[in-house]
């Protein structure tokens, strides 16, 4: 039951980004998504204040000076800009980011998401994304479907405090893409080689399936 790839699931959240949206990627998962060929263009838009970049730079053409929020090394593409970050945060508050795509340690079926954790925890502290939830237009969400020990991330209701609340538009896990739906979440498409049952037994929200279930291309 693995499914997608990390750059796969990158991948069919990039696809559903639209001509002139500026997308913010957060840390982890989200950052592959400057790795993908869309035909639609995009402004890519990092917390650190690079503006305009392209995909991860290949090993050995690393600019040292030249990070994503994650601290991986990006290149620039035409008309590209690097501003203060309290520059990059003033286009993140005025409401100009499209979509922000970030990743999360558990999303609920009303929009929920929670992406840290009480100090002292494993796990990251807040950063800038409540900045990102209250402010961008769209919240996409990229995820493990399952914890390690097979919990899931996928809930009826956040365990964890939580980052914002009803914002959460689309979640890419490795299963496939969701919608969340209030009451549950509505799969859009499924990864290949994985069964709605398979994936409503790593829920823990009812899934709801359409007649004309896609299925993620790869």
């Amino acid at each position: 039951m693995s499914g997608l790839n990390r750059q796969q699931m990158a991948d069919a959240v990039a696809r559903r980004f639209q001509d002139g949206w500026i997308v913010n990627l957060g840390v982890g998962i989200p950052t592959m998504c400057s790795n993908t060929a869309i035909t639609a263009d995009i402004i890519y838009h990092s917390e650190n204040g690079v503006i305009g970049y392209g995909p991860l730079a290949e090993p050995g053409h690393e600019d040292m000076h030249l990070v994503n929020a994650g601290g991986q090394h990006v290149t620039l593409k035409p008309e590209a800009a690097v501003v203060h970050h309290a520059d990059s945060f003033a286009i993140i508050r005025s409401g100009k980011i499209d979509v922000t795509v970030m990743g999360a340690y558990e999303v609920a079926c009303n929009g929920d998401f929670a992406n840290w954790k009480v100090a002292g925890a494993l796990g990251g502290g807040i950063g800038g994304a409540m900045d990102l939830a209250a402010s961008a237009k769209r919240v996409f969400i990229i995820l493990e479907h399952t914890q390690r020990n097979g919990a899931p991330r996928l809930l009826t209701r956040c365990a964890l405090p939580v980052t914002a609340r009803g914002v959460v538009k689309l979640v890419a896990t490795n299963l496939g893409l969701f919608e969340p739906a209030g009451e549950g979440f509505n799969l859009l498409e499924i990864a290949p080689g994985v069964s709605v049952d398979e994936i409503r037994a790593a829920t823990g929200a009812p899934v709801l399936v359409p007649a004309d279930l896609k299925t993620i291309a790869v």
